[in-house]
């Protein structure tokens, strides 16, 4: 893939720690590049324009022949290419396929190998680093998302009532983007506002996973309190052990974040707000040592690439 920033520019990559159930534990997922005779993890730069969600994705997949489903996000690696800053961005992943690796010139061989075998095998010690990494947390998590509604204009040039206010060109295009970034973390239950610009926001994620949206007044500006959306949040989030999709409001936003945070065991972001068409994931997982369920990771993200 092409890269044609400056000699100072940052290096944008991303890539997974891809594992799989094996008969002694979690199998991790090691790719060897001729051009370099070294032993990583699947990852790839960003190709210009894309968001950085639908790049692990496609790196990983195009390296292993394995499609993704993205789990916790991992620590960021960062070091120098070339004399040039490179960042790496990854995450725990797990196949949503069965592998169709297929030899190439940037990756000749994959192999499948535990924990203990991977981290000898690893060329770089950053990488083991990364790997201690996600063996010290939990395998399995499910993500938590609170979505502010994309773009719907200016609300005082809307005459009609507010909570009909549609999205406009720029929020359908948000939404159209959305259904592809919040499809890497797999099929959520969907929960929205009443508002037509929320209920909008969800329609083509809704359309490409059939799932039906649930309209919750708890979420709709207007009719809900900070009180009320944290207490209906928690009372989903503790109903469910899938993914879960909340799309609710810049109003409420903050609030919701807040109380994940609080609630299992993270520190509250300095700034919890969202931009239009953002979104939080918190990543709920077991504790390792209490069993308690705990935010293994959180991360915030817009449809714009970064």
């Amino acid at each position: 893939m092409g890269d044609s920033g400056s000699r100072n520019s940052v290096i944008r990559a991303a890539g997974a720690v891809l594992w799989r159930e094996g008969p002694a534990g979690p199998e991790i997922a090691l790719v060897h590049r001729p051009k370099y005779d070294d032993w990583s993890f699947p990852k790839g730069k960003l190709d210009r324009g894309e968001h950085v969600l639908r790049a692990a994705l496609r790196e990983v997949e195009e390296e292993t022949g394995v499609a993704i489903r993205l789990g916790r996000r991992l620590p960021t690696t960062t070091y120098l290419k070339d004399g040039r800053p490179k960042r790496v961005d990854y995450w725990s992943a797990s196949p949503v396929n069965g592998a169709a690796f297929r030899p190439n010139d940037e990756v000749d061989l994959l192999e499948w190998r535990t924990v203990d075998e991977a981290a000898r095998l690893l060329t770089y010690e950053r990488d083991v680093d990364l790997l201690h990494e996600f063996a010290a947390g939990p395998l399995r998590t499910r993500p938590v998302v609170v979505l502010r509604h994309a773009s719907a204009g200016e609300k005082s040039q809307w005459r009609d009532l507010d909570a009909l206010r549609p999205l406009d060109a720029q929020g359908r295009r948000e939404a159209g983007l959305l259904a592809r970034l919040l499809g890497a973390f797999g099929p959520a239950r969907l929960h929205s506002s009443l508002t037509a610009r929320c209920l909008e926001t969800l329609l083509p994620y809704s359309l490409a996973t059939g799932i039906e949206p649930v309209t919750e007044l708890a979420f709709t500006v207007g009719r809900a309190t900070a009180e009320r959306a944290c207490a209906r949040l928690v009372e989903l989030v503790e109903a469910t052990d899938g993914p879960l999709v909340v799309c609710t409001h810049g109003e409420i936003v903050a609030d919701l974040v807040i109380e994940l945070c609080r609630r299992y065991g993270e520190k509250v972001p300095e700034d919890p707000s969202l931009r239009k068409a953002g979104f939080w994931v918190a990543h709920l997982g077991g504790d390792q040592i209490t069993g308690r369920t705990s935010i293994a990771a959180l991360e915030r993200h817009s449809t714009e690439p970064r």
